[in-house]
């Protein structure tokens, strides 16, 4: 049991404003900042939208919409990059594989609301093989592991600009990337867990196109970009200090975070002695609620994680924390990678194997 406790408040809402817009996003804890309308601004502690309308930014009124009104044209992060993908002719189908779960169906719902076509075929489990999903007024059809590869070779076909993108299970991983790049179809691996080294060399080998990223919401990897940052610049910095890691995920995750292993190997490079096994992770409901402090209405879809380190002398502690509930964070994310891989495609890139640090390093994080 940890000897810390985690205050329990839901998630505060980050509040993104522009001259024309405040938009309301209910899934992240994290500071960050963002260009909107090529303003900057940053999102501060606060659990409630901007109360006046009449402050001013660069002289310019401010004009408030909240979450609770209608907006005939919402400015969603996807559809922004859909204006940049239409001037450049870049509008593409999308394969989503693993879409019989809550993250496959969100990703499907953001594809359209990006505009983009959604195939009505998706790859599952032999005991869902024959179903058919139903996500908003889009049936998809399941297949199982049989004749995948010709359904595959069929659909690219008739696709040729058609990018897969998997959120399947961890067994699934490696097979499906084979799949994938022996049938020559780009795709982003969203997926945890699997044989990594094997799978990026089975995408190297094949000269294909993938982003792979065990984790794809922006604003947590740019926190990830930022501590590998810190560690990379300031080696030893928290040199016997001692770090206690708390992950909760919902109980369907079956693996330890991918996002906590990266965070703890960059306190590693900081000089603290930490090893994966000391890290909790906790997928009871319970004490999900009690502990940690997740809402109800977000213990079978979260991801909340704490680092709590502690100076020798136990007089200085620091906390970093990031909470996510919810799926539209990492859904938008995937549907920023696979615009930035179809044109990474369009362009014949000579690299074919990308992060979601690459993607926000072309000016995708907004």
């Amino acid at each position: 049991m940890s000897s810390f406790s985690i205050l329990k408040s839901p998630p505060k809402p980050l509040f993104f404003v522009s001259n024309q817009l405040e938009k309301q996003f209910p899934a992240s804890d994290l500071h960050v900042s963002q260009f909107i309308n090529g303003q900057q601004f940053h999102k501060p502690s606060i659990s409630k939208p901007f109360a006046s309308t009449s402050s001013s930014i660069n002289n310019k009124p401010i004009t408030a919409i909240t979450a609770t009104q209608k907006i005939d044209k919402p400015l969603s992060s996807s559809s922004l990059m859909l204006s940049s993908v239409s001037e450049e002719n870049l509008a593409f189908p999308i394969m989503v594989n693993g879409c019989t779960g809550k993250m496959g169906k969100a990703i499907i719902e953001a594809g359209v609301s990006a505009g983009l076509q959604v195939v009505p075929v998706s790859f599952g489990s032999e005991s869902k093989s024959g179903q058919i999903v139903e996500v908003g007024v889009k049936e998809i059809h399941i297949y199982g592991p049989t004749r995948r590869e010709n359904i595959l070779t069929s659909l690219l076909n008739e696709n040729p600009n058609m990018i897969v993108i998997d959120f399947t299970v961890p067994a699934a991983v490696n097979a499906n990337a084979e799949l994938y790049s022996k049938v020559g179809v780009p795709f982003v691996m969203g997926t945890t867990g699997g044989d990594r080294e094997m799978l990026y060399n089975t995408v190297e080998d094949s000269k294909g196109y993938a982003v792979i990223s065990p984790q794809m919401g922006k604003q947590v990897v740019a926190f990830i970009a930022a501590m590998d940052i810190m560690a990379e610049q300031f080696p030893g910095a928290f040199f016997g200090y001692s770090l206690e890691v708390i992950e909760s995920h919902q109980a369907s995750k079956l693996d330890p975070s991918g996002t906590a292993k990266d965070v703890i190997k960059c306190f590693q490079k900081l000089g603290i002695s930490y090893e994966l096994d000391q890290m909790q992770q906790i997928r009871n409901p319970e004490q999900q609620l009690e502990m940690v402090g997740v809402p109800e209405e977000h213990l079978q879809g979260h991801a909340f994680h704490v680092y709590h380190l502690t100076s020798p002398d136990k007089t200085v502690s620091f906390e970093f924390q990031h909470n996510v509930c919810g799926t539209s964070i990492y859904a938008e994310g995937a549907i920023d990678a696979a615009i930035f891989l179809a044109k990474k495609v369009q362009s014949k890139a000579d690299r074919c194997i990308y992060s979601m640090i690459d993607v926000l390093r072309e000016g995708n994080m907004r």
